[in-house]
């Protein structure tokens, strides 16, 4: 960590010029997405991707798509703490955003999917959401014209398979990218892109407040898991490596852009808005050993609370559009 707590008493007007250009530096933009050799990017891939991920055909009745638990106007969650699934009850957890999935090396709250083409199966084909069964899916698409014509001619010999569907839905996924935020213009060298609350709040974020020993990179995320000691039965990571001490009730890392348009926050949408979650942090969270050793109880300032919370509302793009695609009748 670059700034000691001199620094953060002495706020950023005091920091050296050189040693704020590095820290900024670690939150800068990458250039390009990231996709696999496997399936390298298309436009008309990802077109047609994205009409499957709007499309209710995917689901066993027909009436709800991968938008309904992810949608655009709210940084592709929705707001609630569990989205309505198939059996018109509410999900255990929250729809983890799509945002900048391009980035992300493993899935779901639990890490349970190890790509994006895994991930998009396991929606669309568990009871309790979409409900969908391939075979029907794939029955309905080539029965599609338009569908059928564009799968045989962007997968020639192939056609509409699972393979072809789920390489179509990740591709889009892969161009989900959150748009620029004041903090991207402010670590570009606007130094007025952001507020001074704003500022300070980055100092708490990277220093006093500890947040950035999880909250990493341009995305702010390290795409791991932490037990942060909330009250749940969910056993988390623990599903997957039961043997490891630390992976009970523990859930990976959100991203933080576009935070304005995502809450509820939590692996279950346990907190209704940032004040919230930022309160939560400040407590410590319970006590018990599977907690991670980065979660201690903090005393913040009612300042350094709001400047804390004004940085990371500088992480949301001000233009956030997505056009919804025609569908094929």
């Amino acid at each position: 960590m670059l700034f000691t707590v001199g620094f953060l008493s002495l706020g950023l007007v005091r920091a050296g010029a050189h040693d704020l250009d590095a820290l900024k530096a670690q939150y800068r933009r990458p250039s390009a997405i990231p996709f696999p050799e496997t399936a390298p990017f298309s436009p008309q891939v990802a077109t047609l991707g994205k009409m499957l991920f709007f499309d209710p055909r995917l689901s066993g009745k027909q009436n709800l798509s991968c938008a309904s638990c992810h949608n655009p106007s709210f940084g592709f969650e929705v707001p609630v703490p569990g989205a309505i699934g198939a059996t018109n009850k509410p999900l255990a957890r929250k729809a983890p955003t799509v945002l900048n999935a391009a980035w992300i090396p493993i899935l779901f709250w639990d890490g349970r999917a190890p790509d994006l083409e895994t991930q998009a199966m396991g929606p669309i084909t568990a009871d309790a959401e979409m409900d969908g069964k391939f075979p029907e899916i794939i029955a309905r698409l080539k029965g599609t014209p338009d569908y059928a014509a564009w799968f045989g001619r962007l997968f020639p010999g192939v056609g509409v398979t699972q393979d072809t569907i789920l390489t179509a839905i990740a591709t889009y996924e892969r161009t989900v990218v959150s748009g620029w935020a004041p903090f991207d213009r402010w670590v570009e060298g606007d130094a007025a892109a952001i507020s001074p609350a704003a500022q300070r709040g980055f100092a708490v974020f990277t220093g006093k407040g500890g947040c950035a020993a999880c909250h990493t990179g341009w995305n702010f995320t390290d795409n791991r898991f932490h037990d942060l000691g909330l009250p749940t039965k969910d056993p988390g990571r623990a599903a997957f490596e039961p043997d490891a001490p630390l992976a009970k009730h523990a859930f990976k890392t959100p991203g933080l852009r576009n935070l304005t348009y995502r809450a509820p926050f939590g692996h279950a949408g346990q907190f209704a808005n940032l004040e919230e979650i930022v309160a939560f942090y400040e407590g410590g969270g319970l006590a018990r050993p599977s907690k991670s050793p980065l979660m201690r109880p903090l005393s913040l300032r009612p300042e350094e609370r709001t400047d804390l919370i004004a940085f990371l509302r500088s992480l949301t793009a001000e233009q956030t559009q997505t056009a919804l695609p025609n569908l094929p009748n």
